[in-house]
């Protein structure tokens, strides 16, 4: 049975929403427009009898649902992204205004700044509110004023449409709004979410995808590539600078990858482009899954120019090879340790040290307080490594040792190296 979905949000974005999901093959759409903020609880009770998923058109009236505790089903919200920021300061400059001097809410200090950065503007005027719960239209508001009043900015960017109500005639406002690409990967992912909602595995995947242009068909690859990637299922979208996204869930992608041990398309992709790079994050909303691929194709150029990797919270990365990859003849630096390695993230020199720690530690496992000891480093790296272990097949958590510390006791991993 088809999912209905409820798009929550102000009217003009909400028509936005339906318009760009109805054309990439979403067909129960109900909309839930408000006037204010303020009315996001009782929009988001009236949908919640009426749909499957909801979706929200930005940060706000999302955050606003999840602190009265309503969603009660899938539901996640459509980020605001550099990309969006981007798009804005083109349109100001083309227009005439200094965006050397502007004040920008909602979006993170480290999205804009990088943003402007790779847009090779100014940053030293530019001040930043990023969005936390309990924001109002009006404090945003007086942000821009005091932005405007103190620090001489001469622009106000605004993701609320309420703020921008109440600044639009004392001062130069813009109003952003989501992209037509972080609407689709939004809406496919919830998509996603709420049909495997009862799995464990429903977690959303999403992967960007790097190939050089294959030869001889002038850098069209779109079709090639969407059936070496079809048995991933979900679906094949694109990013603002044009590069192939991946949309699927966590049980998917464990499946095909074995365990995210290998990737059977990678030597097919490799044999005609030279050159792959594919990063999949893991996360519980499209943005965070977003945000880690994009870290995961960063670390697979790292990698070499065949490569993949698996980014998921808590800093756990992946690396997996092709299907062909040959398999492991002795341990250390090279074959399995190599192989281990690269899997884990681990640099082979701690992997030594740590089978070292293996064979003269306690003989009913490891615990973070034994690894950071031995490896001189914190313990919250210490757990980091071990969940990566843990994630590598190599490691399993078999109960908790009392190592003479208050609080609750460290768990202990027998580990396999």
């Amino acid at each position: 049975m088809a999912t209905t979905v409820g798009v929550i949000g102000p009217e003009d974005l909400v028509r936005k929403v339906l318009v760009v999901g109805t054309e990439c093959g979403a067909r129960r759409l109900r909309p839930y427009p408000y006037r204010i903020e303020e009315q996001t609880a009782q929009v988001v009770a009236r949908a919640g009898a009426e749909t499957d998923a909801l979706l929200f058109t930005g940060i706000a009236p999302y955050a606003v649902a999840e602190a009265a505790g309503l969603p009660d089903r899938p539901a996640m919200y459509v980020p605001y992204s550099g990309a969006t920021l981007l798009r804005a300061l083109v349109e100001l400059l083309r227009l005439g205004h200094d965006v050397s001097r502007i004040s920008i809410d909602t979006l993170g200090r480290a999205e804009v700044m990088e943003t402007l950065t790779e847009a090779m503007l100014p940053t030293e005027h530019v001040r930043v509110l990023p969005y936390r719960p309990g924001l109002t239209s009006h404090d945003l508001a007086d942000f821009h004023r005091d932005a405007r009043d103190r620090k001489g900015a001469r622009v106000a960017v605004t993701c609320l449409g309420s703020a921008y109500q109440l600044m639009e005639h004392e001062l130069h406002a813009v109003r952003l709004s989501p992209s037509r690409h972080s609407i689709r990967a939004t809406l496919q992912a919830l998509l996603l979410t709420t049909a495997g909602v009862h799995s464990g595995d429903a977690q959303v995947a999403l992967g960007i995808v790097e190939v050089s242009p294959e030869p001889g068909r002038d850098g069209d690859t779109a079709g090639a590539l969407a059936e070496d990637l079809r048995m991933l299922g979900g679906s094949l979208a694109r990013l603002p600078d044009g590069r192939p996204l991946v949309v699927t869930t966590k049980g998917v992608l464990e499946e095909v990858t074995a365990g995210f041990t290998r990737l059977p398309f990678l030597d097919g992709l490799s044999a005609r482009h030279g050159s792959v790079r594919i990063g999949f994050g893991l996360g519980r909303t499209a943005a965070e899954a977003e945000a880690l691929a994009s870290r995961a194709v960063a670390r697979a150029r790292a990698v070499g120019s065949v490569a993949a990797v698996v980014c998921m919270k808590d800093d756990v990365d992946i690396v997996i090879g092709p299907e062909t990859a040959p398999p492991p003849e002795n341990p250390g630096r090279g074959g399995a340790g190599a192989a281990l390695a690269r899997r884990t993230g681990l640099n082979p020199k701690t992997l030594d040290r740590l089978r070292a720690l293996v064979a003269e530690g306690p003989g009913d496992g490891l615990t973070a307080h034994l690894v950071a000891e031995r490896l001189a480093v914190q313990q919250r790296t210490a757990r980091r490594i071990l969940k990566r272990l843990e994630r590598a097949g190599v490691a399993v958590p078999t109960g908790w040792r009392q190592e003479g510390q208050t609080g609750r006791p460290p768990i202990v991993y027998r580990v396999h190296l």
